[in-house]
């Protein structure tokens, strides 16, 4: 850290891979577009290099970068609001397999409900239930009070199940009338 922090790129370079896997997959889930969420972790890690010097406690690197990257999707978002987007979910401790029809039907399902989210809500959702972050860290990184998250994940977590409902409400009838 104290070689990244006198301008050794070498040593930045050995920071940034200890962390860009879970940057990266945050960015992926909170954007929803691989390649915008790659040229966002790409911004973040040069905002971390050109601000390192600045970092006030060295052993909070990574909730640092962390929160550096939640900006700059929650920017991200918001430059691309009016632009349709598609999600991609991976489960982050479990290898690729091949899904089943249902697993196919469930994400699809979720990936619509994520549309009704915010980009703070969906923030909150991919910091504390995709990185296993506890809400305490999650809102640190989204730079708001804990009660505020908690009550932001249990708005987000209402529209998300009113989402899937109103889905399957629409799906059951139209999978009803193609098997009767």
């Amino acid at each position: 850290m104290a070689r990244a922090r006198s301008g050794d790129r070498d040593a930045f370079g050995q920071l940034a891979a200890l962390t860009i896997g879970r940057l990266d997959a945050a960015a992926r889930l909170i954007i929803r577009d691989r390649e915008r969420a790659r040229d966002v972790v790409q911004e973040t890690l040069v905002r971390a290099w050109r601000s390192l010097p600045t970092l006030r406690n060295p052993e909070r690197f990574e909730g640092w970068v962390r929160q550096l990257l939640v900006r700059a999707c929650i920017d991200e978002l918001r430059r691309m609001r009016r632009h349709v987007v598609e999600i991609e979910l991976t489960d982050l401790h479990q290898p690729a397999v091949a899904d089943s029809a249902t697993l196919v039907a469930d994400r699809d399902a979720l990936r619509r409900a994520f549309r009704w989210l915010d980009p703070e809500q969906r923030s909150l959702v991919v910091l504390h239930y995709y990185l296993d972050l506890p809400l305490v860290e999650a809102a640190e990184a989204l730079e708001m009070p804990v009660g505020t998250a908690k009550s932001r994940l249990h708005r987000a977590r209402g529209t998300l199940r009113a989402a899937l409902d109103a889905d399957e409400r629409i799906d059951r009838p139209s999978l009803e009338g193609r098997l009767a």
